[in-house]
């Protein structure tokens, strides 16, 4: 894809539209999942873009609505929630007026953002995206958001009994500590650029000192 980063007024303009909206879709009731997650994908997006050289025009908006739609875990139509943002985000820039030659770029980023939707990321700029929620699941924000989510869903952060799963299968449905092991450990296997495989093995580095910390602690 063409790289064409925008110029410095028509970032602005779209990056303030953009935020504005934002702060009204993400509500701070999912701390997961809310405006400042955003932000860190905006911002962590934009880095990779420099780094991988690639389109602005797309990675821009699709970062900032790839939870158009934020579905619960645990519902039904969790695998489908970035199809569902995917089509209210391209509502949403046609009623404001984005080029509309980037529409169908944007759609598949939103779409492919998803680890539940299991979405082939074919594109530099999907896959930039999806790099960018993905590290935000990493490290210190990681941990923080592991837990808000424990929080949410009524799950205790360990297994009395066997916090380590050791004589018992992993499940991250039940217990805080096993989605670290159960999806989180794995993810950086599945980042797509240079850059974002860096910085994951860097903040899966710093989990893995955290879990240690807690393993004295219990």
């Amino acid at each position: 894809m063409e790289n064409h980063t925008p110029s410095v007024h028509d970032e602005k303009k779209w990056f303030q539209l953009f935020s504005n909206k934002a702060r009204v879709l993400y509500p701070p009731t999912d701390p997961a999942h809310d405006y400042l997650h955003i932000m860190r994908v905006v911002n962590t997006a934009k880095n990779l873009c420099l780094h991988e050289k690639a389109d602005w025009n797309v990675v821009l908006p699709a970062a900032f609505f790839h939870d158009y739609i934020n579905v619960p875990k645990g519902d039904p139509r969790r695998p489908y929630a970035s199809q569902l943002s995917a089509e209210a985000a391209i509502e949403y820039l046609k009623s404001v007026g984005y080029p509309e030659k980037y529409y169908e770029a944007i759609r598949h980023a939103i779409e492919a953002h998803s680890y539940s939707a299991n979405i082939k990321a074919t594109t530099l700029e999907a896959q930039i995206v999806q790099d960018a929620d993905r590290l935000d699941s990493l490290g210190a924000i990681g941990i923080a958001r592991c837990f808000a989510t424990s929080t949410m869903m009524s799950r205790p952060f360990y297994a009395e009994e066997d916090p380590w799963a050791e004589s018992r299968s992993l499940d991250d449905k039940s217990y805080g500590i096993d989605h670290f092991f159960q999806k989180l450990f794995k993810l950086v296997d599945h980042l797509n650029t240079p850059t974002a495989k860096k910085e994951g093995e860097h903040r899966i580095a710093f989990i893995k000192t955290y879990l240690e910390q807690i393993k004295r602690e219990i």
